[in-house]
């Protein structure tokens, strides 16, 4: 199963980023096989529907779970529309590693 966490940089040692739609990066991970991958996130300085357009990117990518800090109204529908579970984490102090290892667990 693909988990996508919000990060502020491309690597494990990166902050989560409390936002979706305008998040930095996206870092995908495998639950499966533990494979991750960051993807940039192209829209997070478009001027309207940031979110829409990163919840259409996480239908592409196959992405199952995301954990951020926050989804707009727009984005948590459309992730809604396409089961997409969403998990709200409000400690900005948490690196992607630390995520990843709560999850692992």
């Amino acid at each position: 199963m693909l988990t996508v966490i919000t990060a502020t940089n491309s690597n494990v040692n990166a902050e989560f980023d409390l936002r979706f739609g305008r998040g930095a990066y996206f870092c995908v991970f495998n639950e499966e096989n533990g494979d991750i991958k960051f993807v940039e996130n192209e829209f997070k300085d478009a001027q309207g529907g940031a979110g829409t357009k990163a919840a259409e990117k996480m239908v592409e990518l196959g992405v199952k779970k995301i954990i951020s800090g926050d989804f707009g109204p727009k984005a948590k529908e459309m992730l809604e529309k396409f089961k997409i579970q969403m998990v709200i984490i409000q400690d900005g102090n948490s690196s992607v590693q630390q995520i990843i290892d709560k999850i692992k667990n």
